[in-house]
């Protein structure tokens, strides 16, 4: 059965040829559409997860009560103590230590006397320890001017600002701000080099120090504002897994200064974008579905007008409706299948495209609030290479299975008078 139908759609490839091209373009569409917004959402994770949040991130409870103000003064104390007791418990996990604080930069003169300032963002990271917070921020590639920090007392700062307050290489600029125990702190430091991310919540105001250097300015001595954990590759689950055994383990609710970890999703609007994107997702493919299914409803109808003489020849000879309209459908089927390995096949090479060279979004960032990258890739996954046959082979067969309940309509005692004309 099926090899007669299939010779029957090459023979009259009017049959065949228009589904093929409409299910083909939308499965193409929702290959590349799903590749893109997996593309996002894992640049999305990765940047936030370097920048911001880690794979999942250790704080006091009293931290996390106000976390999007990063107030230090009630971080974590006796960190590196905390991070061997964490590398036992879990040796999966890579640990590092952050502390977060806003500043005035102030930019002086030869006499001393402010020349400029700005508001800044700091990041206190571990850059001499080893070189794994310099590979986890890609400082290297992020460097468009001088050099990295080579010794205590030097700094990175963030192109945009160098720009914007006439900061140059070596000059010596100096932090104002308040140290864990809220009395005045002010710092000098020797500006190394320059970077840029390209990631405009960054590149606005970011100030990179190693931790040592923030802990003597903000008097923190062996503290942290957070503990930061990455997993080799992120697996959401196992962030959801490894946060409620530590909970269970360690987080008082009596006690405002006990440890609680969170996953990544949980923090700031990580749960509400990735869910949005999810949402999205599935919306796309029910509304690529839905018209489809119209369109070839339509072409049904239409190729059922032309038909009517086979198919009143076919009733002529015997033939039941029921193996008429199930015939149809299977029909149908083989044509969604055909389609949408065409349309996914093109769909991965739009997709590979986009996925190495990506697509320059700066121009619809320069206000973005979220950490993520200006140029926007595709992610091709295993998923992508059948996500296709949801809209292509459903909306194939429902609109058979609509279109073909005509022949149900069909009067046999009309049947003589069309095979007449």
């Amino acid at each position: 059965m099926l090899k007669f139908l299939a010779k029957g759609l090459l023979r009259d490839r009017t049959r065949s040829f228009f589904p093929i091209l409409i299910i083909a373009s939308g499965v193409m569409l929702t290959v590349l559409f799903f590749s893109w917004i997996n593309g996002y959402a894992m640049m999305l994770i990765a940047e936030n997860a370097r920048f911001e949040t880690g794979h999942v991130k250790i704080v006091t409870r009293a931290y996390k009560e106000l976390i999007d103000q990063k107030p230090y003064d009630l971080g974590l104390m006796n960190v590196n103590e905390r991070i061997e007791v964490l590398s036992s418990e879990y040796p999966q996990i890579y640990w590092q230590p952050r502390i977060y604080f806003g500043n005035l930069l102030d930019l002086p003169d030869k006499k001393g006397e402010t020349l400029s300032q700005g508001e800044v963002i700091g990041f206190g990271v571990d850059l001499f320890t080893d070189s794994y917070e310099q590979e986890l921020l890609n400082l290297k590639e992020a460097l468009s001017n001088g050099n990295l920090p080579t010794k205590q007392g030097e700094i990175l700062i963030s192109q945009e600002v160098a720009e914007k307050i006439g900061i140059n290489i070596n000059d010596v600029i100096t932090l104002i701000g308040s140290t864990m125990y809220g009395s005045m702190a002010m710092h000098n430091f020797t500006v190394s080099g320059m970077v840029r991310f390209g990631i405009q919540a960054m590149d606005r105001g970011a100030v990179i120090v190693d931790i040592a250097d923030v802990r003597l300015f903000l008097d923190m001595e062996d503290s942290a504002s957070e503990i930061l954990g990455f997993l080799p590759k992120y697996n959401e689950d196992t962030t959801f897994e490894i946060s409620s055994i530590f909970n269970k383990k360690y987080t008082n609710k009596d006690d405002e200064f006990s440890e609680i970890m969170l996953p990544l999703r949980t923090q700031g609007q990580m749960e509400f974008l990735l869910a949005t994107m999810d949402q999205r997702m599935g919306m796309f493919i029910f509304i690529f579905i839905f018209v489809m299914s119209l369109v070839l409803w339509n072409s049904g109808l239409m190729n059922g007008i032309r038909r009517y003489g086979e198919i009143g020849i076919r009733l002529a000879i015997g033939e039941s409706k029921g193996h008429i309209y199930r015939s149809l459908i299977l029909e149908s089927l083989l044509i969604g299948i055909v389609a949408t390995i065409i349309g996914t096949a093109i769909g991965l090479i739009f997709s590979y495209l986009l996925q190495n060279y990506g697509i320059d979004m700066s121009s619809m960032l320069k206000d973005a609030k979220v950490i993520m990258s200006t140029t926007m890739r595709a992610q091709v996954t295993p998923t992508s290479y059948f996500i296709g046959f949801i809209p292509g082979v459903f909306a194939s067969v429902i609109g058979a299975m609509v279109s073909g309940i005509g022949i149900y309509k069909r009067n046999t005692a009309q049947l003589f008078k069309e095979l007449e004309i």
